[in-house]
């Protein structure tokens, strides 16, 4: 029997293993059973080039506990170590025995799989344990090694009784962490972290049903065996070549990632790529609401079918967080800051691979079957527009895809929209104006009045849509976004057939004397235009950019003007060939003509949906007095 010292540079390495290596002690488990794959996989590796002349066969993972003698066991069935081995690779502290492996067989280093580390790997067991034991035999003829710690520096290592090939590992769990000798919680983390492992994980076993004999009668209960219970998918959907897969196991993987999602997703997105970094998965596209914030974080990131986290954030594009799906990469860091991502080149360019491949398939389904695509826009508009916003190149291409749809029901390409709209719709600067409506309900009478006019009204109503249409104007030339209740729209429309007013000069300036006498809201400014007399009499607007102002303050754009916020303005536009105009010019008393007045205005006021408290009450009486 030999003892010795374990070889790290201070005394205190298991403290700080205990209580800084990780923020979260749980991770232990995923930590040993990295190892036992790795080893499984190294042995599958060594024998598929004939350098073992060991049998394969078919090797699992054994998880087990117990409880009574407060031990949780790790047996792997894989290339075990000699006692050189053991002294290398464990007395060693942060020596990876995965890298040197890869370094030493690198021509076949990606079709190995070997996870590789996640830091000092196997210490991660001193955690959650006061005293660990290895029991192991290499798959060389070479006698069996039982290595033994307590926790601090020393060590002992004696021939071992173990006769068949592989690891295990038995943990002594410490006071502290009883919650390690709970077959719930252990069957939890193995879920969590080692759901899709490459190597079959048993833990338990569990009671299956077998076919009825021939001639059982009915009340015959059916038998049952005993069998491992096996807790991972070892070849999940996202390892497999897109051409190996059909639309049901991608809906099947789906329900597997999350049971308890009763809605199938809309489309998924296979990604898998080995050059210039290495990258598999599938993302899947929800039916999302206009909430930006509860989508998030259902992604979850592999490193080799090993769970890291379901925070993706600086490795996937914001925008596309809210989407759900499995992304699995073992060229992105692990265990380090949000800030070193964000600055890791391999991470950036994995970033861009990932906006690129949802264009060009969004383009794809676009192009394919746009009935279909028009029908999911809405359950999908938010990422594209969230991505308009925020990534640039996923703009330029979204230019292709991105739809805008109208009031009626019909969607556009902003080219399609561009040709159908250039004759009716440009000003006297040959800007093309955009309408949209951003509530058909509330905008009602505004949106008949445009389309009445032959105007093209688009339905925006997503909750970035304000900031996004300010990126387009800028991004593309003459153009200009306006609502249906803003600027007035024949002010902002070139027309050809401008209408003649039928009151005079004279007559103008008395109409417009005569409503700013009765007006007493000096945040609306009166104008006189001549409309159609079918026109509405009173009409009032918001100017757009002062409406785009407040919702951008409303929206975190901060009190641009100050504490009060941004003022409240309106235009009074008041149709001087309507009837009731002519009628309020011509009115002999002033009582009368007060009443018409403020009638008229808050019939305006609201159609705008601005009359309200003590206002709408007073023209609620006003109204009966009238009907009288």
């Amino acid at each position: 029997m030999a003892t010795g010292k374990i070889n790290v540079s201070v005394d205190n390495i298991f403290p700080l293993i205990k209580k800084f290596l990780y923020s979260d002690h749980e991770i232990f488990l995923r930590e040993l059973i990295s190892n036992a794959t790795d080893a499984t996989l190294k042995l599958r590796h060594i024998t598929s080039i004939g350098e073992a002349k060991v049998e394969y066969g078919n090797p699992i993972i054994e998880v087990k506990v117990d409880k009574k003698g407060k031990k949780l066991h790790l047996i792997d069935q894989g290339i075990g170590m000699t006692e050189e081995e053991v002294k290398k690779y464990i007395n060693e502290v942060a020596f990876s025995g995965a890298e040197e492996f890869l370094n030493k067989y690198e021509d076949g280093a990606k079709e190995t799989g070997i996870i590789g580390h996640f830091g000092l790997g196997f210490y991660s067991a001193f955690m959650v344990a006061k005293k660990v034991e290895i029991i192991t035999k290499s798959y060389k003829d070479e006698p069996a090694v039982h290595w033994s710690c307590d926790g601090s520096p020393k060590f002992s290592i004696k021939e071992g009784k173990k006769t068949d090939r592989g690891t295990e590992i038995i943990l002594h769990i410490a006071d502290d962490s009883t919650e390690f000798l709970e077959d719930n919680r252990i069957s939890e983390l193995l879920r969590k972290y080692n759901k899709f492992m490459p190597i079959p994980i048993k833990f338990g076993t569990k009671t299956e049903t077998l076919p009825k004999p021939e001639g059982a009668k009915e009340e015959d209960p059916a038998p049952t065996q005993e069998v491992d219970n096996i807790v991972n998918n070892p070849s999940p959907a996202w390892t497999k070549q897109p051409s190996d897969l059909k639309d049901g196991d991608y809906s099947g993987f789906y329900r597997e990632l999350y049971p308890m999602q009763f809605e199938e997703p809309l489309f998924h997105i296979h990604l898998n790529v080995d050059y210039p970094f290495n990258l598999t998965g599938i993302l899947y596209f929800p039916k999302l609401t206009n909430d930006l914030n509860i989508q998030k974080d259902r992604i979850q990131l592999y490193q080799n079918q090993v769970f890291v986290t379901d925070n993706v954030e600086g490795i996937v594009p914001e925008f596309l967080t809210m989407l759900r799906g499995v992304i699995d990469s073992p060229d992105i860091p692990l265990n380090v800051s949000r800030s070193y991502l964000q600055a890791d080149g391999a991470v950036k360019k994995i970033s861009s691979y990932i906006t690129r491949k949802v264009a060009d398939k969004l383009n794809s389904l676009f192009k394919n079957n746009r009935e279909d695509f028009e029908k999911k826009w809405n359950d999908i508009k938010i990422v594209i527009e969230y991505g308009m916003l925020s990534e640039e190149k996923f703009f330029e291409k979204a230019d292709k895809f991105a739809l805008y749809p109208t009031v009626d029901g019909s969607y556009f390409t902003f080219e399609e929209l561009q040709e159908k709209t250039k004759a009716t719709q440009t000003d006297k600067d040959d800007k093309l104006v955009v309408l949209y409506a951003s509530d058909k309900e509330a905008q009602h009478s505004y949106i008949e009045a445009a389309k009445a006019k032959g105007y093209e009204v688009l339905l925006m109503d997503s909750p970035i849509i304000g900031h996004l249409m300010q990126k387009l104007e800028t991004s593309k030339e003459k153009l200009s976004f306006v609502r249906v209740d803003a600027d007035h729209i024949d002010n902002l429309i070139k027309k050809e057939d401008t209408q003649i007013s039928k009151l005079s000069d004279e007559e103008k300036e008395k109409l417009k004397a005569n409503l700013e006498e009765v007006i007493e809201n000096k945040s609306y400014t009166v104008q006189l235009e001549a409309m159609d007399s079918d026109a509405s009499p009173f009409i009032i607007t918001e100017p757009e950019f002062m409406r785009r102002m407040k919702e951008m303050q409303q929206t975190g754009g901060g009190g641009m003007f100050g504490m009060g916020g941004m003022p409240e303005m309106y235009n009074l536009i008041v149709n001087t060939n309507h009837e009731l105009v002519g009628e309020i010019l011509n009115t002999k008393t002033a009582k009368k003509r007060e009443r018409l007045i403020n009638q008229s205005i808050d019939l305006a006021r609201l159609s705008k949906g601005l009359l309200k408290g003590e206002e709408l009450t007073n023209f609620i009486k006003r109204s009966y007095e009238m009907v009288k």
